[in-house]
């Protein structure tokens, strides 16, 4: 690739009146964290009641076990809707895939509040639990690259960190909604009425929040970035489907990714899942103290993941990657001390320093993977790096690290810890490897080897 693709030299997205990026950051941001609301409420909900209502057990830890296997299938659909909503993505329209994502996402989640459970149906019960895992897996596999793309090639090049962290921050949006409605839930009702009734209520509740995404995300525009690189294919007579192309001249690129997501996925979910079962199932302590404690962590996120993803716009994406993810590798180790002290204050702290450490990888993470990949496959190019590392990160995390922590009598948060040290050095190796893209322009492609008239 010359290098007058990749610096700037003046961007036609840049210069897009500030509005229009704001309100399509802004659509991407909504969309963005409805969907994750979604999907990080089945994760929560497998933590505090699936065991239980879907995979009844005399050991509870294999119960959770079982609840978080239904909580890997969405991340074995990821990828799979990575793709196809990629090919279209790359297509089309990241317009239309975004659209058709969230109705899909919101359709799943509302039909999982209706679910009869194990005690009413028997087995068919938590098969009807893994159908709805796998459609949420399928549409979240599709909204990330769409969601994503749309903020980085309607901003400019310059501030293209701090954009595409917006869209990075519906993520923790996305787990504190889920986590304030589970948390006021299980602070006002009984045990037995959460575990009866309550648990539906926000999963119902996502279609409200579906319709208002759907609202925003229908009043935006198609990104210009896309449109200039359409005709630019159509005119190259490019026919060959996206993610041939991707392995064919982006596998170093897809590689990195996937090395790069490793240490991020799994300690985000270590962070905030894994912890409420640890401390619900093996500390015996109370749910709405556990869900507080991510309640805490996602705001902090939230707040910081637009301030890192502007300071990789000044220092560079790798600087802060790899110090995210030597910070990850060491705080697994104080982590769970912190959280056996069973003090509130300090769990909180152990909680939300990890989180800080995960953000300082995923807030750049938006605009990195983006920069990776030319035009017409970068939805096909960012989607499999992202979702297919996401299988063997966040997918297993909550089973590996069950699985570590053994039974209740004789757990071994220790296994855990190593575990995410090994994940962090992975990551920091990627990262070294990773070339630095701030700054740099989407408007190139290894496809059609053309760059558009700016």
């Amino acid at each position: 690739m010359s290098s007058s693709h990749v610096k700037a030299s003046g961007n036609t997205a840049g210069t897009r009146p500030k509005n229009s990026i704001r309100k399509v950051v802004f659509a991407s941001l909504i969309g963005t964290a409805i969907e994750w609301y979604d999907f990080f409420l089945y994760g929560s909900a497998a933590a505090l009641v699936f065991g239980p209502l879907f995979f009844p057990s005399d050991e509870p830890a294999t119960g959770v076990l079982l609840a978080f296997g239904t909580y890997a299938v969405g991340f074995v659909a990821r990828p799979v809707g990575g793709i196809i909503f990629g090919h279209y993505g790359d297509r089309v329209s990241r317009k239309k895939m975004l659209v058709i994502s969230l109705l899909m996402m919101g359709a799943a989640t509302f039909a999982i509040g209706l679910l009869p459970t194990y005690g009413t149906v028997g087995l068919a019960a938590p098969l009807l639990l893994v159908f709805c895992r796998l459609l949420q897996g399928f549409a979240v596999g599709g909204e990330w690259g769409g969601a994503v793309l749309m903020a980085a090639e309607h901003g400019d090049d310059r501030h293209r960190g701090f954009w595409s962290s917006w869209v990075q921050a519906g993520v923790p949006l996305g787990n504190l909604l889920s986590a304030i409605v589970l948390w006021i839930l299980a602070a006002v009702q009984s045990d037995a009425d959460f575990n009866s009734w309550g648990w539906r209520v926000p999963f119902l509740l996502s279609a409200a929040l579906v319709l208002t995404g759907l609202w925003v995300r229908m009043s935006i525009e198609e990104s210009p970035v896309f449109a200039e690189a359409k005709k630019l294919q159509q005119a190259a007579g490019k026919t060959k489907a996206p993610i041939l192309e991707v392995l064919r001249k982006y596998p170093k690129e897809v590689a990195v990714a996937m090395g790069m997501r490793l240490a991020e996925n799994i300690a985000y979910y270590v962070f905030t899942i894994v912890v409420i079962t640890y401390m619900v199932t093996y500390q015996g302590m109370r749910k709405d103290a556990a869900i507080a404690g991510v309640l805490v962590g996602s705001v902090c996120q939230f707040v910081l993941t637009p301030l890192i993803g502007a300071l990789s716009d000044k220092v560079g994406r790798r600087p802060l990657y790899l110090i995210g993810a030597a910070g990850t590798g060491l705080w697994g180790f104080a982590f769970f001390p912190l959280v056996d002290t069973r003090n509130d204050g300090l769990i909180m702290v152990a909680i939300v320093v990890g989180l800080v450490c995960t953000t300082l990888m995923y807030a750049p993470q938006a605009a990195f993977f983006s920069e990776l990949f030319g035009t017409s496959v970068r939805y096909s190019g960012a989607s499999l790096g992202y979702q297919l590392a996401s299988v063997f990160a966040g997918g297993l995390a909550p089973l590996i690290a069950v699985a570590l922590l053994g039974s209740v009598d004789q757990k071994n948060a220790l296994g855990v810890s190593i575990y995410l040290a090994i994940a962090a050095a992975i990551t920091f190796i990627a990262a070294l490897v990773a070339r630095e893209t701030s700054g740099s322009s989407l408007r190139h492609d290894r496809v059609t080897q053309q760059e558009p008239a700016n």
